[in-house]
């Protein structure tokens, strides 16, 4: 992160009140903490030791700040206008078939650190234990909506249907969907290639589609494409 960007985010927190200097530690050191920790995946004794910090002091700090950009959320995370984005809208490929697209929805796994008693139900197809996080991007490459939390070893489906189900949730316009693959499954809102055809662009290098469920599924993944 620049200098700059740093600093105006600090400035934000403070002038929402959502983080406040205190007698022990300044909103710069503060925030400093914060970004340490999730940038460079940092336990708090360390980073404790790092800064001659107490680990209950870093962790207290850093709640404060994770709470605080938590509030910003509203003001800095919307979705874009229903408009059919300029993406598909430019493109013969996409255009109209895809008009009402909005952006494209995946699973990603994190490292995630559990205590022992836990740690088989986050261990998924990754090695070690991760969170399955669910992510939503639009075509300009902005994040739209992030579920974190979930075991490595959920279902993408199971955590889709969470997200739907959460009090302010994840939401999609009406009439609008977001683009998923195969194991999100067709639902309001979701749209996924047909299963067991061709999809991968790889697959297409040797030979063009066929037939319409493989045209289908190559405009599919050359949509999802331009966000991954």
């Amino acid at each position: 992160m620049k200098p700059i960007a740093f600093h105006h985010l600090c400035h934000t927190l403070t002038e929402g009140e959502h983080v406040r200097p205190t007698v022990h530690m300044s909103v710069t050191e503060q925030v400093f903490i914060f970004l340490h920790i999730i940038g460079h995946n940092v336990r708090f004794r360390v980073m404790g030791s790092r800064i001659y910090r107490s680990t209950e002091t870093v962790h207290r700090y850093f709640k404060v700040v994770l709470r605080g950009v938590l509030k910003l959320y509203r003001a800095l995370i919307r979705l874009r206008s229903e408009d059919t984005p300029p993406e598909i809208r430019n493109s013969r490929r996409f255009y109209p078939y895809f008009k009402d697209c909005v952006g494209a929805i995946d699973g990603t796994h994190v490292r995630a650190s559990v205590p022992p008693e836990i740690q088989g139900r986050f261990r998924g197809r990754k090695d070690g234990t991760t969170q399955n996080v669910l992510a939503a991007i639009s075509f300009d490459l902005k994040f739209t909506y992030v579920l974190d939390g979930w075991e490595g070893s959920a279902h993408d489906s199971r955590v889709l249907n969470d997200a739907f189900a959460r009090t302010g949730g994840f939401s999609i316009p009406n009439g609008k969907f977001y683009l998923g693959d195969a194991g999100y499954g067709n639902k309001n809102g979701i749209l996924s290639p047909y299963r067991s055809v061709r999809y991968h662009l790889k697959e297409f290098s040797d030979r063009p589609p066929e037939n319409a469920q493989e045209l289908f599924n190559l405009r599919h993944s050359s949509l999802r494409t331009t966000i991954e």
